[in-house]
């Protein structure tokens, strides 16, 4: 297990660091996709009270795939960070589409046929989840799930290294993930009184609009924060 852990660390630091991006938590997604034989991986961490923040993808498609989870309020990484076991779903239109009526159908029209999401966390506590999207259907062999756990222990390194400010190479992406988190907040206290609802009724209405256009939730709490976007008159 030590041997292929130091195998699976040589092959994060081979892939390419992004200046001024996410270090090496994108670097672990862009190695988990190419050794699990995957069409692209992502990493989203959690607050105490489950609020998510998109923090790292290996591509563009993956990171839309992790947002419309937070948008939609379901799929496999939500589940598996609730229920802290891996979430293993090799034919999503066999065992996906009934579990997640919203997000199978959706990400099954980008062309997901399988995707597996891995809790990351250590002892009690939860800090995110590993997802990894294929775009053929099949499960992982068990050289395969074993690498994709290792994956995820390297990845609750990189977070808690993050946390006791040890890492520089990361640190982008734990602050940008924060700074999306408060940003989202503010927006829905925002949206609460522009509606005149609860901050539910708020969360609701941010993630309804965020899947008719077809944007991240990101987006759309920062069109409501700078005032490019007001839900004041769509009160009804």
């Amino acid at each position: 297990m030590a041997e292929r852990e130091s195998v699976i660390r040589q092959l994060i630091e081979a892939q390419p660091s992004s200046p001024g991006s996410r270090g090496t938590l994108l670097r672990i997604c862009r190695a988990a996709s190419e050794s699990l034989a995957a069409s692209g991986a992502g990493i989203s961490v959690f607050t105490p009270d489950s609020v998510r923040g998109m923090c790292a993808a290996s591509d563009p498609r993956s990171e839309r795939l992790e947002e419309l989870q937070f948008v939609l309020g379901e799929g496999p990484c939500v589940d598996a960070f609730d229920s802290r076991r891996p979430v293993l779903v090799g034919d999503l239109a066999e065992d996906g589409m009934a579990r997640w009526p919203m997000y199978a159908p959706a990400v099954h029209d980008h062309g997901v046929r399988a995707v597996f999401a891995i809790p990351l966390q250590i002892g009690g506590a939860r800090l995110g989840v590993l997802d990894v999207f294929r775009d053929r259907a099949g499960a992982l062999s068990s050289e395969q799930l074993t690498d994709a756990l290792t994956f995820a222990d390297v990845a609750v390194s990189a977070l808690l290294d993050e946390q006791d400010g040890l890492g520089a190479a990361g640190r982008a992406g734990i602050t940008d993930a924060v700074e999306h988190r408060a940003e989202l907040f503010q927006a829905q206290g925002m949206v609460m009184v522009q509606i005149g609802g609860t901050i539910s009724e708020a969360m609701a209405r941010m993630r309804a609009y965020a899947y008719a256009e077809s944007r991240g939730l990101s987006e759309i709490a920062r069109d409501v924060v700078t005032g490019r976007l007001s839900f004041e008159q769509d009160n009804s």
